[in-house]
Formats: C-alpha cells, sequence, structure tokens
C-alpha cells in the first residue's frame, strides 16, 4: 500500500532513527552537477548497477518488476537492483546508510523525508528537475502541492510518487435498500457534517432494530453500524481537521495545530462519533468484530467507511455495489494529499544513473500501471485532462463518477499533509493525547490543550538541530 500514511506503531519506532545515519551523512558526497551520462564517470559502454529499495504488496512489487524491465530496455548501460522491503522498511534504509551502503534510490516515507533532507540523506536533484523538458515544465505536475511537498527552500530532493487520498467508501446496495440518497464524488455536492452524523444514524442498529437515541438502544449489541473513520491512520485523521479548516500542522511555524479552538472541536466530532451519537465502533469493539471495514461494508455491517484512496485496491473486490464520496464538510470542503516520495541517495556512487530512474518513475507509465488498479490517484496534470482519463480510469475499478475525485477533488480541495523534521518523535506525546479522546477519559481541549505544546517543544529541539 504504497501512498498510505505508515501507522502508528510505525511511527514510534523510527522516532529518532535517522540520527544514527547523521555521521555517515555527513561524510557524503555533495550533490554532483548532472553530467548528462549515466554513471558519470563510468566508461563508455560500462553497465552501471543501482538499487531501488521499497516496500509495497505483492501488486507493486510486480508493478515495479515491469517497470525495471521497461526501464533496462530503454537504458540497457542501467541495471537496476530491486530491494523489496515489505516491513521494518525505514529502519532497514537508515542501517543500509549506517552501513556505508546505502540504496542508490528509494522509496522515502513522507514522514522522514524533511528529516533525511535536514541530515544530509538525500541527493539534491533541483539541477536535473530544471533541465528536464518534460519534468521541469510548469505544469508537468498538479501545483503548488507538488513543489509543496518535494522541496525546501526552492532545492528539490525528490519527486513524489502519485498522490492518495482520503474519502467515503459506502455500500450502495443498502443506500439503495433504505431509500436514503448517498453521497457524491463532486466536491459541490458535499455532505454537511449534520447531514453525515444524521444518515449514520439512520444505519445504525442494535439486534433489536433500534437507533442510537431510542429508548432501549443497546450499543452492547450493534448489528450494523453507520460509519468508521480510520482515526489511526495519520493521513485519514487529520483529513477531518482539513474539514474544519484547519492545517493540523503548519507550514509557516513546522508546528502542530491542533489545539486551535477549531482543531479541537475538529478532534471531539470525530471523537464524537463513537462517544455521543454512537454511530461508530470504537477500535476496541471494531477489533472484536475481527472483521475489516472492507469486509463489514460487503456483508451489510457498515455502511461507509471513511478510508484512503488506495484502499480501492482491494475495496473493489467487494460483491456488494461500491460507491465512493468525498468527505462531508465541517466549515468547508477539503482533503488531505499524501504519499511517498521517490529519492536517490547522497551517498551514490551513481547520481546520474540514479536521476534516470528516478525520472522514469516520474513518467505516465509508471504511475498508470497503480492508478489503473485503485491504489494511487495520478500527479500528473496530463492524466486528468479527458484523453489522459481514458488511459487509467478502468471499469470494474473505478465506481461512478469516480474521476471527479482526481480532477475536481484533489485540485481545488486537496491540502498537502505537511510533516515537519521532528515528527515521528513529536507522536510520543500526541498519540497517548488522542487516544485518551477516543476512549472518553478526556475532551479534546483537556487532552490537547496540554499534549500539543509539549509536542511543538519536541519539534522545535529537532529542527533547532538543521
Amino acid at each position: 500500500m504504497s501512498g498510505q500514511g505508515v501507522s502508528r506503531r510505525q511511527f514510534l519506532q523510527i522516532s529518532g532513527m535517522s540520527l544514527a545515519a547523521i555521521g555517515l551523512a555527513a561524510c557524503a558526497p555533495a550533490a554532483p552537477q548532472p553530467s548528462g551520462e549515466a554513471g558519470g564517470a563510468a566508461p563508455a559502454g560500462e553497465v552501471v548497477e543501482i538499487s531501488f529499495m521499497g516496500w509495497g504488496g505483492v501488486g507493486e512489487d510486480e508493478g515495479v518488476k515491469a517497470a525495471i524491465e521497461v526501464f533496462e530496455e530503454e537504458q540497457p548501460n542501467i541495471k537496476v537492483i530491486w530491494m523489496h522491503t515489505p516491513e521494518n522498511y525505514s529502519e532497514k534504509f537508515l542501517s543500509n546508510v549506517a552501513a556505508g551502503t546505502p540504496a542508490d534510490t528509494g522509496f522515502i516515507y513522507s514522514t522522514d523525508y524533511f528529516t533525511f533532507i535536514r541530515d544530509g540523506l538525500l541527493l539534491d536533484i533541483t539541477d536535473y528537475m530544471e533541465m528536464d523538458p518534460l519534468l521541469g515544465r510548469e505544469d508537468y505536475f498538479i501545483q503548488p502541492q507538488e513543489s509543496e511537498r518535494c522541496t525546501v527552500e526552492g532545492r528539490w530532493y525528490g519527486i513524489g510518487s502519485c498522490w492518495v487520498a482520503p474519502h467515503i467508501y459506502y455500500n450502495a446496495d443498502l443506500f439503495e435498500a433504505e431509500g436514503i440518497e448517498p453521497p457524491s464524488n463532486d466536491p459541490d455536492e458535499a455532505w454537511t457534517w449534520d447531514h453525515f452524523v444524521e444518515v449514520a444514524r439512520a444505519f445504525t442498529k442494535d439486534v433489536n432494530g433500534n437507533h442510537p437515541g431510542d429508548a432501549g438502544f443497546d450499543i452492547q449489541n450493534v448489528e450494523s453500524w453507520g460509519v468508521h473513520w480510520d482515526y489511526s491512520n495519520d493521513t485519514i485523521f487529520y483529513a477531518a481537521l482539513n474539514i474544519n479548516d484547519v492545517r493540523g500542522i503548519d507550514i509557516e511555524t513546522n508546528k502542530f495545530n491542533i489545539d486551535t479552538p477549531a482543531g479541537i472541536e475538529a478532534v471531539q466530532n470525530l471523537a464524537d462519533l463513537m462517544l455521543v451519537h454512537q454511530v461508530m465502533p470504537q477500535s476496541s469493539a471494531f477489533q472484536g468484530l475481527g472483521m475489516t471495514n472492507t469486509q463489514m461494508l460487503e456483508t451489510g455491517k457498515l455502511a461507509m467507511a471513511i478510508d484512503g484512496s488506495w484502499a480501492l485496491d482491494w475495496m473493489k473486490e467487494m460483491k456488494a455495489t461500491l460507491g465512493t464520496a468525498v468527505l462531508p464538510q465541517m466549515s468547508r470542503v477539503s482533503t488531505n494529499m499524501q504519499a511517498h516520495l521517490h529519492s536517490a541517495t547522497s551517498g551514490s556512487k551513481h547520481p546520474d544513473a540514479a536521476w534516470e530512474w528516478l525520472r522514469f518513475l516520474a513518467t505516465p507509465f509508471y504511475q498508470l500501471q497503480f492508478c489503473r488498479t485503485g491504489l494511487w490517484l495520478p500527479s500528473q496534470t496530463d492524466l486528468m485532462t479527458e484523453e489522459g482519463l481514458k488511459t487509467w480510469i478502468t471499469e470494474g475499478v473505478h465506481p461512478s463518477d469516480y474521476y471527479k475525485i482526481a480532477t475536481e477533488y484533489l485540485p481545488r480541495f486537496g491540502t498537502v499533509l505537511y510533516l515537519p523534521i521532528g515528527y515521528p518523535r513529536a507522536t510520543s506525546v500526541l498519540y497517548p493525547a488522542l487516544d485518551a479522546i477516543w476512549i472518553g477519559d478526556k475532551t479534546a481541549e483537556e487532552a490537547l490543550t496540554v499534549a500539543i505544546p509539549e509536542a511543538n517543544a519536541i519539534l522545535d529541539e529537532e529542527q533547532a538541530r538543521s
């Protein structure tokens, strides 16, 4: 699940790990000027080997292998060695750096990206980008979002793999059976938050057919739920802030912005889906069901799931009719845009060859493989034209009007999920505070007004080392 944000457990595991690589990074060679010849100093005709490290399931593994085959046909003097690393990726990536054997190129979590730049681990590819007649085009990528996620002080250290974004998935058969108008993929028709809660309540029923608010409603014996919003995933959690016009991390100050009145309101609204409205199972109840949100949607145990766009890659297999829609709005229409990046390491001995591979990964061929399966959304503007959509919108994969998520929702209302230097370490304070809110031990105001200043102090400390 390439585009998917890493889980909280992964964040805490990798917290501070890049420190181990700083010593090596300090000795890494400065980014060379593009020589225009793969491998730079390699003799003419000599085959250059570069490594490419990344995670991903079976589909992405196969996609990378297919891309390597095509690339090597186009670039016979470059051989790409695929280092498939589906588990403990960041730890293994940094271990290779610390051992003096960094991968030439690789996937980079957005949570790590700016920290790795600070620590000198990633190659500055700005000159390559500016000289490239395709990628250097002003309108090649969705802007300003692409530059915002990739650059520091105007310098490029990676290229986004794609975009992914949270939105609604729903069981269209349930909506038809209940005679309820489903939500839309058109952002101009986004539901209000109150209507979203009202519909979720209509679909939430206990074993006796009672709804939340009815006399005798039994929260311990719920037969079907209205909604599940995966707040354990950061990309999906921060979307709840976006729809209340809050950027969870301020890109000007590089600090959390969740303890503002609007931020507190958004978090409490999310918690109240469980605690007050009783239309969403708490995490313990959800785990106790022993089913994924996809299985619950398919069997009618769940009407709506708020998940990442990447989930379409497996939700498309549902036997029930799948529908998708934009998120509801609290005070504005919005969603998060996020994905991993592709970068070359500063320790690569073959920066020109590494660039050629990065460039290939940013061309339509590579991105189209995963857009067609539902795993990715495009980051390239040409893929969102009428002709471009025909190359990846796939019958049996993308629900009716899904193209509006890519062509209208993201460019007009998408906000990049910005994850600053020190973010993984700061979550060691943020996550326990959020957990206390989800179970009702503390209100959002009680928890966040204490935790956010502490988390911001950690960000200040980490960023002072830049």
